[in-house]
């Protein structure tokens, strides 16, 4: 069975993108995890957040880090926050090897400049929510990762770094 390759990074850096070219590279299964947890809620992020609030996301994301952690030959596009969670590093760790695909705010910024399906970037002064997010959760993500991958190259070389390492 093939250990499962964990792909954590800040919102925008490709990790669905690149996570989906992987799995087919690889022959191993795709899962988004916010796709999952949109599908077990039968809601969007945004209505999750909304009506329910961080605090119960949070926890749908340990729910589904364990569950994900009990399959084997995945590659699993971790949420933004997921990794920010020692609980989470831990149990997906157990099962799969965590890539960061790691990219300046610079190129976050300029991918998200017209996305507004962001609940914690959904705000008046979303440059400066973005910085203070990405400086809180950078340290944490390179902390969590066993691999760092240049998140700027091509969706298909960052692919192809993280097959040949």
């Amino acid at each position: 069975m093939k250990k499962n390759i964990i792909l954590c990074g800040f919102m925008g850096c490709g990790k669905s993108t690149v996570g989906a070219l992987l799995a087919k590279k690889s022959g191993m299964a795709f899962v988004d995890m916010d796709t999952y947890i949109e599908k077990k809620e039968h809601r969007s992020i945004s209505r999750i957040f909304a009506e329910s609030g961080e605090d119960y996301f949070r926890e749908k994301e340990r729910e589904a880090s364990r569950e994900l952690s009990q399959k084997k030959g995945l590659v699993i596009a971790a949420g933004g926050g997921t990794l920010t969670f020692e609980e989470n590093v831990q149990v997906l760790r157990k099962t799969g090897r965590i890539v960061l695909l790691d990219l300046p705010l610079e190129t976050v910024s300029r991918r998200l400049s017209g996305d507004t399906s962001r609940p914690l970037l959904n705000r008046p002064d979303k440059e400066a929510a973005m910085k203070e997010l990405y400086e809180r959760r950078l340290p944490l993500y390179r902390a969590a990762a066993d691999l760092i991958v240049d998140g700027s190259q091509s969706p298909l070389q960052v692919c192809m770094a993280i097959l040949s390492s």
